[in-house]
């Protein structure tokens, strides 16, 4: 893997820019805080303390709302810990669903060990693997700028490398059943 030197805040602001009403799962940690530093909005689901799951839950939210887009956007620790969602996503081929892995190559939440992709694994050759439809690997600006349309058109898994520096953490609000009656309330105002 190449030395990523990618800033996450700016590649998540630019992820995120202008999302209308993209519906966004947020994983566990940096993902959750890069998101809430972008905008916090009643359409992003925070995932507090759910590691592995972001996927399965966009999985689910596509699936109930075929009409809406929906993006995943988790870091590598946690999709290497859902692996299986991969198989699961692409064996359902929600067109609605996009992925989006942020690579720093290290376990941020646990004190920055390496993650297997540090030691070789490839994200996307998996997800391509799984049966995924399409998958990109990015690691520049203006290779992120043009993925963000493509998130919110394609059946697509992106693998973005970031650095691995440490940000200050932005914490948007962690309260589970407020989070998941306000994304409900908003999943039914920009529905009608």
């Amino acid at each position: 893997m190449s030395e990523a030197k990618l800033d996450r805040r700016a590649v998540v602001a630019e992820l995120l820019r202008d999302p209308g009403d993209l519906l966004v799962v947020t994983g566990l940690g940096s993902t959750t805080y890069d998101a809430g530093a972008a905008g916090d909005r009643s359409l992003n689901f925070y995932l507090w303390g759910a590691m592995g799951g972001a996927a399965m839950i966009g999985l689910g939210l596509a699936l109930a709302q075929p009409s809406r887009r929906v993006l995943v956007l988790t870091g590598d620790g946690e999709m290497l810990m859902g692996l299986g969602s991969l198989a699961s996503v692409a064996a359902m081929r929600p067109a609605n669903l996009a992925i989006a892995v942020l690579d720093n190559a290290s376990f941020g939440e646990t004190g920055q060990q390496p993650s297997h992709t540090a030691l070789g694994a490839d994200l996307a050759a998996i997800a391509a693997g799984c049966g995924w439809p399409a998958t990109v690997t990015v690691d520049d600006m203006a290779a992120v700028a043009a993925l963000r349309p493509r998130l919110r058109r394609e059946p697509l898994f992106a693998v973005v490398r970031i650095s691995a520096a440490e940000v200050p953490r932005h914490l948007p609000p962690r309260d589970g059943a407020r989070l998941a009656s306000r994304f409900r309330e908003a999943l039914n105002v920009t529905a009608n």
